[in-house]
């Protein structure tokens, strides 16, 4: 079974306090679903159109755990604390 991942950039980080409170329950939501952070910082360059926000790529054994992590009640809470604290898009994708 192929792994999946998350990658997720940020694009704003609007209010460092929420992106703390999100990183202080979404990591453990993450982790206890099987998830393996893999890269986790500002990006040391940038090129096309990216920009030099916070990078985080976590690796999961399927993409059925990706997806239900991401779905999971304690990422959802994670999520409801992050509101309106940074814009970022967040993919999921198979691995190759």
């Amino acid at each position: 079974m192929a792994k999946a991942y998350w990658i997720s950039c940020y694009r704003q980080i609007i209010d460092p306090a929420k992106l703390a409170a999100y990183a202080r329950l979404a990591g453990p939501a993450i982790e206890a679903g099987g998830g393996r952070f893999l890269a986790r910082a500002s990006a040391l360059k940038a090129y096309e159109d990216g920009k030099a926000e916070r990078t985080v790529i976590i690796e999961f054994d399927s993409l059925e755990q990706a997806i239900a992590t991401h779905d999971s009640a304690a990422y959802q809470a994670a999520l409801a604390v992050l509101e309106g604290g940074a814009v970022r898009d967040l993919r999921i994708v198979p691995g190759v």
